[in-house]
């Protein structure tokens, strides 16, 4: 895919993304001035995103509600095990009101409790009831909507599949020109001095994800290819309710997701000899955070020899319309959650890490922008705290739209080259998700994770002449990263747990760092180095 470029355009900002960071930082840049051109390698306008499937709600604090954003930022620290920065969770709660007020002025509309106000619910892991939400359990959707709705005069371009960011010199003196592009007219190039990653996640490194299939680490193997750090991969977020359903088990493919504002109305976790899950595992028992319960579900699976769990919602009145979503999700696999406990095992939801970057999204490269899942703000450490996603790409994603305008307006127009093209190596996909299934999942030890670095290494050579064998060798690269850094973190921490060692070493309270090596595929690890 890096042979020359048969077309060439310019723009001021690149949006590589059309989820919520995307779209609110494509929005930003073009209310502030400038020329974004937003890439989607879907090839039609609304494709379902990651956004779209959120189901719980936008974690703010609202001005008239029994809640303070020191509550919401200490409840957050406490969910990210030590690894959280405190300053930046203050810096993106602080600003939730008033982004999620901006998406009601671009159209969005949430549950309220009486006119005028809008519900709130509890999650795993909050002290206080703190979520908004839309529809019951279909707040992504809606997000989604108000936002494709907002955008309809953005120019964004469907089946356009960005495979480098291009860039001169080295970082610190090196900045952003642009990005190599595959679309059905064939390879291109798009000059910009402001390219913003907004790619969203990697759960289909694994067989089963609650994510879609776009979600292939497609921004994670761009910035390490442009020299750019990426830090806390390790730390992957296992939902601890996807739906279970039986002979699913290594198929591949995004499965429905079990919201965790059920347990906050009340439902509890239990094993199939009708065992509690959750009692004495934790104080906040079902509503512990997230690594805790799907960690105990993982325990408690693994005891019994069963295929998965139980979450009962039985006691939960008018969960029908409560629930739209996840009732619709049961009774297309036989299950009727009003009548029935709900089969449920964790899966891979969301990735704590990402590429390096600052609460306004910059990175170490002049230029070079990340928003969303895609990026390491310092937000969620170790554990993401239930609901703080869809918070962290509005803010974050506006934030950064409005300084790739800045920055492009000061640096004016560019040329973007293409640099020499790289050997890429991958294995095929259900090859690495089956790896990845086995030896870094919910719990990880020495020998697998040894294992899955051998499986990487003796991967062949893969030409990118397709989107399916571009996403390949993007999640490969990103595999080799997440598994360098889960070797270096020995100890278990947030939803980093490792067999050998049961609890957390205070020394290691720190980031882990990966970088490429120059012109090698070959990952070096900055071991646990601190960021930022």
């Amino acid at each position: 895919m890096m042979t020359a470029p048969v077309w060439h355009d310019e723009a001021d900002v690149v949006v590589i993304g059309t989820g919520v960071a995307g779209l609110a930082a494509a929005l930003a840049a073009h209310r502030a001035g400038r020329k974004v051109a937003v890439l989607s390698k879907a090839d039609h306008r609304y494709a379902v995103t990651a956004t779209h499937f959120a189901q719980g709600g936008i974690a703010v604090v609202l001005p008239d509600n029994d809640d303070s954003v020191e509550d919401h930022v200490a409840d957050t620290l406490a969910a990210g095990a030590g690894m959280c920065d405190a300053d930046v969770v203050y810096s993106i709660v602080a600003d939730g009101y008033r982004v999620v007020s901006e998406l009601v002025g671009d159209g969005a509309h949430f549950d309220e409790s009486a006119p005028g106000r809008w519900a709130v619910t509890r999650e795993g892991g909050h002290s206080r009831r703190r979520i908004v939400h839309a529809g019951g359990d279909a707040t992504g959707a809606e997000v989604q909507r108000a936002l494709d709705h907002a955008s309809q005069l953005l120019e964004i371009r469907t089946g356009h599949l960005a495979v480098r960011v291009l860039h001169d010199s080295a970082l610190g003196t090196g900045a952003v020109h642009g990005v190599s592009v595959v679309n059905p007219d064939g390879p291109g190039v798009i000059s910009a001095p402001s390219v913003i990653l907004a790619s969203g996640g990697l759960g289909h490194l694994y067989s089963a994800t609650t994510n879609p299939e776009g979600s292939t680490g497609d921004g994670i193997a761009l910035a390490l290819w442009a020299g750019v750090a990426v830090s806390d991969l390790e730390f992957i977020q296992f939902h601890p309710t996807m739906l279970f359903a039986a002979g699913r088990a290594n198929d591949g493919g995004r499965r429905p997701l079990v919201t965790e504002a059920i347990r906050g109305e009340g439902a509890i976790l239990l094993d199939g000899q009708g065992n509690s899950v959750m009692a004495g595992v934790h104080p906040m028992g079902d509503l512990a955070p997230r690594d805790v319960v799907a960690s105990a579900i993982d325990a408690r699976m693994k005891a019994t020899g069963d295929p998965c769990v139980y979450l009962d919602a039985r006691s939960i009145g008018g969960f029908e319309s409560r629930f739209p979503t996840v009732t619709a999700a049961c009774r297309a696999a036989g299950i009727d959650p009003v009548r029935q406990p709900i089969p449920v095992v964790p899966g891979a939801h969301y990735s704590c890490g990402g590429i390096v970057t600052d609460v306004y999204g910059q990175t170490e490269l002049l230029g070079l922008f990340a928003a969303g899942e895609v990026a390491r703000t310092g937000m969620h450490g170790a554990n993401r705290l239930a609901s703080n996603s869809l918070l962290e790409g509005l803010v974050v994603g506006a934030r950064a739209g409005k300084a790739a305008a800045a920055h492009a307006a000061a640096a004016g127009r560019c040329r973007a080259t293409l640099p020499e093209p790289i050997t890429h190596t991958a294995p095929r996909r259900r090859e690495l998700q089956r790896a990845m299934s086995r030896d870094a999942s919910v719990v990880r030890d020495a020998a697998g994770l040894q294992r899955l670095s051998d499986t990487l290494a003796a991967a062949r050579v893969r030409d990118a002449a397709s989107r399916r064998d571009f996403e390949d060798i993007a999640l490969a690269q990103t595999a080799r990263a997440l598994t360098a850094a889960a070797r270096a973190r020995t100890e278990s921490r947030g939803c980093h747990h490792r067999a050998e060692y049961s609890g957390a070493a205070p020394d290691q309270a720190r980031s882990s760092v990966v970088r490429l090596a120059a012109g090698r595929q070959s990952v070096l690890m900055d071991a646990l180095a601190a960021v930022g």
